[in-house]
């Protein structure tokens, strides 16, 4: 008997004795410790038996000769009863300590048996008939769908994803990320040469005519900023007028340039086909091409780029991002009333009550699910089956021999009490049909 389970069987008080601090009912282990003891006493109890009734046939056999049936059955029994012992106990270790070859073969043959069962689980269990044929009549997405569905299963999936985000944002170095966000800005914002794409975009917003609405602006604003600003507009000609002009002079003068001021803003202002808003219009134009194809024009619109996106400019801007991100992330993650967790929570459980509700989603998903199953499958089913080879090899090679007798031994015990019986059985048919043909 292993030292292991010699132990509990030996003393069952302490089996069934709760620990301190335990709920009081007994280990499974132990329980199929015990169970296993009985099955083997009941055994050995038998044999036993079969050499008492051997014993007693074989001695009173010449005076009462109907005891010969009942030696033969005895000795069948026993014979059954040994041979059987000892074809159990060779699975896990040596019969009686003696290295008999073939015998001790789970702790001997461990890491091929651990092989085998991989090879097996993966051959099997890991095929993608097998997963796509399970995965088919399960109806994955309905039954996600249905939980989602539920207010209180959506707020938990909103809170999983705050705590993982709460920690993935703990784990993230604040300059590997602005390090990052940088060489974003730098490669899609700074390096690129602005003048081209920028061209493309306000040819189109050109000749759609969208600027128009911005020009009728600036002219509206003009227009009234010229009619409030009568004193003003007539004090910069008396200003820069000589100093021999009279006075009356520069009045009359500044009132002319102002009321052709205001005119000519009036007029453009009415007309959306002025003069000056098709040269305005014509300009644009020119210029929307020159960003594009004039090496001078793009040229000067980098070093604008250049003033305005410096090396000091991006890195604080880059910066300045990641703070606003993270504040406004950790703010929403911590506040279960926040916008963002509200939103994600609605939008949770309405995806799980589309699935739950829309057959077409729901097929889609499945088949979503039994693909990316079907693919785990094909191309990791061998590391898969190797968990359990690896896991048989780690493990020690008499723990391996306890665990298994301690799972399968109580039914190999019926084996011996089989063996018993039909040899009993066997050796009382044999001797009766060996007297009925010679005698």
């Amino acid at each position: 008997m292993a030292p292991r389970y010699a132990c509990i069987m030996a003393h069952p008080e302490q089996r069934t004795a709760p620990k301190a601090g335990t709920s009081g009912a007994p280990h499974p282990d132990a329980e199929k410790a015990a169970a296993l003891r009985r099955m083997k006493n009941i055994a050995l109890a038998l044999l036993v038996a079969m050499a008492v009734i051997f014993c007693v046939a074989f001695a009173f056999a010449r005076q009462y000769p109907w005891l010969e049936y009942v030696r033969s059955a005895a000795e069948g029994g026993m014979v059954g009863a040994l041979a059987d012992w000892f074809a159990v106990t060779a699975l896990f270790k040596y019969p009686m300590g003696i290295k008999i070859p073939h015998t001790a073969i789970i702790p001997n043959r461990k890491d091929q048996i651990g092989a085998s069962l991989g090879e097996f689980v993966e051959t099997n269990f890991l095929s993608e008939n097998v997963v796509a044929e399970k995965l088919a009549g399960t109806q994955i997405a309905e039954k996600v769908g249905a939980w989602l569905s539920k207010p209180a299963s959506a707020q938990r999936v909103a809170t999983e994803g705050a705590a993982a985000m709460r920690g993935a944002m703990a784990v993230l170095k604040d300059d590997d990320v602005r390090d990052v966000i940088e060489s974003m800005v730098r490669k899609h914002l700074v390096d690129p040469p602005w003048g081209p794409p920028i061209g493309k975009v306000a040819e189109r917003i050109f000749a759609d005519g969208h600027h128009h609405a911005l020009v009728d602006l600036l002219v509206d604003r003009s227009t009234l900023w010229i009619q409030a600003n009568h004193d003003t507009i007539s004090g910069l000609v008396s200003d820069r007028s000589p100093a021999w002009v009279p006075q009356f002079m520069d009045g009359l003068v500044g009132d002319k340039i102002y009321t052709e001021i205001y005119k000519f803003a009036r007029a453009v202002q009415n007309d959306p086909h002025h003069k000056l808003r098709q040269q305005l219009d014509s300009y644009l134009a020119d210029l929307a091409q020159e960003l594009q194809h004039d090496p001078a024009m793009i040229a000067r619109a980098e070093n604008i780029k250049a003033q305005v996106l410096g090396d000091p400019e991006v890195r604080n801007l880059a910066g300045r991002t990641w703070e606003t991100i993270k504040k406004a992330l950790f703010d929403a993650v911590d506040d279960p009333q926040s916008e963002l967790r509200l939103k994600f929570t609605g939008a949770v459980q309405e995806f799980g009550t589309r699935l739950a509700t829309d057959p077409e989603l729901a097929g889609k998903a499945n088949a979503w699910i039994s693909d990316a199953a079907s693919y785990l499958v094909r191309t990791y089913k061998h590391e898969i089956a190797s968990i359990i080879t690896d896991t048989v090899e780690r493990w020690d090679a008499v723990e391996t021999s306890q665990k298994i007798e301690l799972q399968v031994g109580k039914d190999l015990q019926f084996i011996r009490i089989n063996g018993t019986v039909v040899g009993s059985l066997a050796g009382l048919a044999i001797f009766t049909l060996a007297t009925l043909v010679f005698h």
